[in-house]
């Protein structure tokens, strides 16, 4: 009788998520409990840790119903994003009902045609300079969505229209040249002049940048020559999968669709100008997706009730994205509640203060990236890390640009490979985790080589201020 091989499958976006849970509250049993004292830094004016004031406290158990409880804390921590996710996709069905979503993609391809590969590229240098320039990330979260519609209609897969936007902007982030929120705090941390060191960053972003335009566009045209080879042949993208190139061929694209669009465009161009002028965050850039979304309705001719029926049919697409944004946040609260994340950063800087400085730069590079799993926030693990590793580098011979660099390298390139950092952009592609980490890991390992090699350049020639 013949017995069928079962093949090994990845487990489900979710199962992932909650395995690392229970791991690491059963770390937090064995890790001790502690803390550093924080002050407010005069400079940055954010809160910074105090370089040797770690000190044991309390031991904090985490049960396991209490960690089932994170993830219901964690859903309601990270609401802000999980709903900002919400109502980005609900503009962008708002496009997609109207028929103008698919109609300016039909117009963008017909003047292309032939030319799509030429998109790609130019796309992903857009997106990879305002990154590293301007520090834009989170911002151009909402239009992730259309990028996934706009790949899967250039004959490739959603992975790919993700990709274009969500890696090109990480790669941009932590290649940084310019970028206030990464490179700026953590050199004024570390007592360097502002965007010192300049050329060698440059170098960096555009090898960097162009690493990964080389694996998108190789993996694309796999893609495009056997759709079988998609990574994500059976994930079902809703609307934003779309139609077959010859259909969208025939598609019009009217007045009404270039105004809907010139709506979509101008809500971009507010949301640009409002963070980098305003300071606009998740609250104010939700306020304008949801304003946005309901003129694109109006202006599409749906009635009220239409639109509300509109939105909650989106919900239904996106709900499975947005919820593993709260389910990784769950980590991050059982790590807190068990007051362990100081005690793992002072006993990493303990090992590294150790290590010859070739040993050390490298150390300082996975010390940054394992503490990136813990402290999501680039600026936030600025003001934890630097005051610490700058001393550890003085004494051991690094200089503070390489000190920097390590940081850039370790809180940027692991936020497309750490759960609690790629959750929000696998959300928003509608692309399961296991389904990204079967894309991704590789590229990661080959960036972390290159991160290696640049690190031991730096340390080799003594990066300093050019």
């Amino acid at each position: 009788m013949e017995t069928k091989k079962k093949k090994l499958k990845m487990p489900h976006t979710y199962v992932i998520l909650v395995i690392m849970l229970l791991l690491v509250t059963a770390l937090s049993w064995f890790i001790p409990s502690g803390e550093y004292d924080r002050i407010e830094d005069p400079e940055t004016e954010r809160i910074i840790v105090v370089d040797g004031s770690y000190h044991s406290v309390e031991k904090e158990y985490v049960t396991p119903f209490q960690a089932v409880g994170a993830i219901a804390e964690g859903m309601v921590e990270s609401s802000d994003i999980i709903f900002f996710i919400l109502f980005a996709y609900g503009m962008v069905y708002m496009l997609i009902k109207s028929g103008a979503f698919f109609g300016g993609i039909a117009q963008v391809l017909r003047i292309f045609k032939g030319k799509e590969k030429i998109m790609l590229p130019v796309l992903m240098v857009l997106f990879a300079v305002a990154g590293s320039t301007v520090g834009i990330s989170e911002e151009f979260y909402g239009i992730i969505p259309v990028f996934v519609g706009i790949g899967i209609a250039m004959g490739y897969d959603g992975l790919v229209g993700g990709s274009i936007i969500c890696l090109s902007m990480a790669v941009g982030f932590s290649a940084n040249t310019t970028n206030p929120f990464s490179i700026g705090i953590a050199q004024s941390l570390a007592g360097l002049p502002m965007m010192s060191g300049m050329l060698y960053r440059i170098i960096i972003f555009i090898v960097f940048t162009g690493l990964s335009i080389f694996y998108v566009m190789n993996y694309a045209e796999k893609v495009r020559k056997n759709p079988e080879l998609s990574l994500v042949k059976d994930v079902d993208f809703g609307h934003l999968k779309g139609m077959s190139r010859e259909e969208m061929n025939k598609l019009p694209f009217t007045n009404r669709h270039k105004i809907l669009l010139g709506i979509f465009v101008m809500s971009i161009v507010i949301m640009v100008l409002g963070t980098i002028l305003g300071g606009w965050y998740l609250r104010e850039l939700s306020a304008l997706f949801i304003i946005m979304m309901v003129i694109i309705g109006l202006v599409a001719g749906f009635s009220l009730n239409e639109i509300c029926e509109n939105f909650l049919e989106s919900v239904g697409e996106i709900i499975f994205g947005a919820l593993v944004v709260g389910f990784a946040r769950s980590i991050m609260v059982v790590m807190t509640e068990a007051n362990i994340i100081d005690s793992i950063v002072f006993y990493m800087s303990e090992i590294l203060i150790k290590l010859p400085k070739y040993l050390a730069a490298i150390g300082m590079l996975i010390f940054q990236n394992l503490l990136n799993f813990f402290i999501t926030s680039n600026s936030g693990q600025a003001a934890v890390s630097i005051p610490l590793m700058t001393p550890i580098g003085d004494m051991i011979g690094l200089t503070r640009q390489t000190t920097v660099l390590a940081y850039t390298f370790g809180a940027g390139f692991s936020d497309i490979f750490w759960p609690t950092g790629c959750a929000v952009m696998c959300g928003l592609m509608g692309v399961p985790m296991n389904k990204w980490y079967r894309f991704i890991t590789p590229l990661f390992l080959m960036m972390f080589v290159l991160e290696i090699i640049f690190l031991m350049l730096a340390v080799s020639f003594g990066y300093g201020p050019f």
